[in-house]
């Protein structure tokens, strides 16, 4: 984690985080609740990964940033069903697929839209009723339906970590993640290509990179603290 002074920029804030990444991991800029001259100060610190939480939100502040044409969405909040019309629709990249049975219905959209975001499944490998997502046990029963989803373009895992660990204890959590991707990669003979991990946000992606992280979801670090609603 980089503590920055008060008074750092955005761009030394992310000069700062480049530093400590590989080129080959993914930096992602959680401007949710943020405005969009701060994406704008991203974006011309070459940003162009930025991730959203909220689809109306999100769908507002493109409407702000066309000119910006090569910006690259990631929906990372939890999706509610009534909204994934419009999430296939505005993002290009959905990290919170969390139940087979939004998966079900990103199927069927995508079937009439013939357009598809890629999508990482959202994984809990431990107990935390606070979070979305797959029990490791639950996953791997659903495999076989989540591969006659043949409309969708699963590209990789996600998992957020609960409140109070220890650098140790993420860590494990992280590699979990990491092995879980790769058998479910082998299990399904290519079919559920989990190639890509989203893990890792402001406190604890050092952590994550090291346990083979490629996208990481950065927002505090970047942007300062989140204003209050």
């Amino acid at each position: 984690m980089i503590s920055f002074p008060e008074s750092s920029t955005i761009r030394e804030r992310i000069i700062a985080i480049r530093k400590k990444l590989s080129p080959s991991v993914r930096l992602i800029a959680v401007s949710k609740y943020m405005p969009t001259d701060f994406i704008r100060q991203a974006y011309a610190e070459g940003i162009r990964d930025f991730g959203e939480s909220r689809v109306q939100e999100a769908v507002s502040k493109k409407a702000e940033l066309q000119d910006l044409t090569d910006i690259t969405w990631h929906l990372i909040g939890h999706l509610q069903s009534n909204k994934a019309k419009l999430a296939i629709e505005h993002f290009d990249w959905i990290h919170s697929v969390d139940s087979l049975s939004l998966a079900e219905r990103l199927n069927r959209i995508v079937g009439v839209a013939q357009h598809s975001p890629r999508l990482c499944l959202q994984v809990k490998l431990t107990d935390d009723p606070s979070k979305f997502g797959w029990s490791v046990a639950d996953l791997k029963s659903d495999l076989v339906a989540l591969q006659a989803c043949s409309n969708l373009r699963w590209r990789g895992l996600m998992t957020i970590l609960p409140m109070g660990l220890t650098e140790r204890q993420s860590l494990d959590v992280f590699t979990q993640a990491q092995r879980l991707a790769v058998e479910i990669t082998e299990e399904t003979k290519g079919l559920l290509p989990l190639n890509a991990l989203s893990m890792g946000m402001s406190n604890d992606y050092h952590l994550a990179v090291q346990a083979g992280a490629t996208m990481v979801r950065i927002g505090r670090t970047i942007f300062g603290d989140r204003p209050q609603l």
